[in-house]
């Protein structure tokens, strides 16, 4: 029965492309620096977005724990991003601002649902107030890709809203407005877009690969954008139960040790390796451009972002940077490695160069592309800082100043080596040298006051310009 749903649904994509009129494309030149300059196919394009999953949750960002072999080739026979970052510390906001290529001032989604999260008691201000959807006014990645003539799926979570076809996508497996799974978790029986199995037992994960290995076969003589959107490794910690077992039979790392978190990072790991063996099979995968990267810094109960301080939630780095590999046949160097900060907001207009696509004439974006570093790891982007900003409490454990919250509204900016977080609530200004201390133990604003005010000054010079809401009404339920 699933296989005949996803023919049928395959066909009916067919259909549908056929009555848009969709032609065959032209060939593009490759970018300048690659080792086969010339006329070429425009590359497919697929994209891995894990979800919470932690800086060090791979064997190629160095768990002693985990095991993601399929993952690691891929970080061998690509780029590894070192100092890559989400634009911000929890799911809705960084996937927001992916899609639309805008810092989260501009589109206005700012955390997950309520900005008000945690006891009233204890929250000074009154935060700002939250979009949970895109606004349709957004040309998202998928509607210029979609426009420009590929073939745009979606498959697993979404979180912008109840529907991403409405959002540049001709398909929709999986994905609603929720930040989790539905129903049965990670198991069937579920209800998703697109995808029903009241049989007990079958695993998501598995299943969303399933699809999406489908789609590549179906659609391998067009150009494609497959965004594979996995649930994992979020919240309920659920795993193959087989997989869970050998994780706990085995010697616990340093500092990973949950079994079942590590089963399903093998899911994800083995889905990795099922997409790029499928690639293989139709001769594709040296025409396409594979990115693997999280959302979010990995959820604090179930793993350790050591070295880093803090979790997802967090403006801590634990909380924004992420693992990110970028495979672009002919055009990365196998095993290369850069350290330029990057942030989710540069997908956008990568991807517009590498497929010679143009957005929607007036489309404003805030990130810029990483086809220079793509060439060249050692290569700048000539960018004067990185921004986040929000406006937000999210309760939970681990607040430096004492209190009952992951965070309370705060705003950072990366500049440089040089660091600094700024909380609302206080005035509080944090400043911290990420080459000598990635682990954000030693707060240098009192000892360098002259780079603190000069970070400060143009973190509110940026906020002024995206027109960032600041939190400053008091809250009047608030007992201290």
């Amino acid at each position: 029965m699933q296989q005949q749903n996803r023919v049928t649904r395959w066909m009916l994509l067919e259909w549908v492309l056929l009555l848009a009129g969709a032609a065959p494309l032209p060939a593009v030149e490759l970018p300048v620096g690659s080792r086969q300059v010339g006329k070429g196919p425009r590359p497919n394009v697929v994209f891995f977005f894990i979800d919470d999953l932690g800086w060090t949750d791979q064997g190629f960002m160095g768990s002693d724990y985990y095991e993601t072999p399929r993952t690691d080739q891929l970080a061998a026979d690509g780029m590894v991003f070192r100092a890559a970052y989400s634009n911000g510390p929890n799911c809705a906001p960084s996937r927001a601002s992916l899609m639309s290529g805008l810092y989260t001032p501009r589109h206005g989604i700012f955390t997950v649902g309520d900005p008000k999260r945690g006891n009233h008691r204890f929250r000074k201000l009154e935060p700002t107030p939250n979009k949970v959807v895109l606004d349709d006014d957004f040309v998202t990645l998928a509607e210029s890709l979609q426009s420009s003539g590929y073939v745009t799926a979606s498959m697993g979570k979404w979180h912008l809203g109840n529907d991403p076809t409405t959002q540049g996508f001709h398909v929709n497996v999986a994905g609603r407005e929720w930040g989790s799974p539905s129903g049965g978790g990670y198991h069937s029986p579920y209800r998703y877009p697109n995808l029903v199995n009241e049989k007990p037992g079958e695993y998501l994960t598995d299943r969303l690969t399933d699809e999406a290995c489908a789609f590549i076969e179906e659609q391998r003589s067009k150009p494609f954008f497959l965004y594979l959107t996995h649930y994992a490794v979020h919240t309920p910690i659920q795993a193959k139960e087989e997989l869970r077992k050998q994780f706990a039979a085995r010697k616990k790392g340093k500092h990973h040790s949950n079994s079942a978190y590590a089963a399903m990072i093998a899911s994800v790991d083995q889905s990795v390796g099922r997409v790029l063996d499928t690639l293989e099979r139709w001769k594709l995968a040296e025409n396409t451009i594979v990115i693997f990267c999280s959302d979010n810094g990995g959820h604090g109960g179930a793993t350790s972002n050591f070295p880093l301080r803090g979790a997802k939630g967090m403006l801590y780095e634990g909380g924004i940077r992420v693992p990110l590999i970028v495979k672009w046949p002919r055009v990365t160097r196998a095993g290369s490695v850069c350290l330029e900060p990057v942030i989710g907001i540069d997908f956008y207009p990568t991807l517009l160069e590498a497929t010679a696509s143009t957005p929607p004439a007036g489309t404003e974006l805030d990130g810029v592309s990483l086809v220079p570093l793509l060439r060249d790891p050692s290569a700048s982007l000539g960018r004067s800082a990185l921004y986040w900003h929000f406006p937000c409490y999210l309760q939970g454990r681990g607040d430096p100043h004492g209190g009952p919250f992951r965070t309370t509204p705060a705003g950072a900016i990366r500049s440089g080596d040089w660091k600094l977080i700024e909380w609302f609530e206080t005035g509080r200004t944090e400043l911290y040298h990420l080459r000598q201390d990635v682990g954000e133990q030693h707060d240098l604003a009192r000892e360098k006051p002259q780079k603190t005010q000069e970070l400060l000054a143009e973190l509110r010079r940026w906020r002024k310009a995206v027109n960032a809401p600041v939190p400053s009404q008091p809250n009047p339920k608030y007992r201290p």
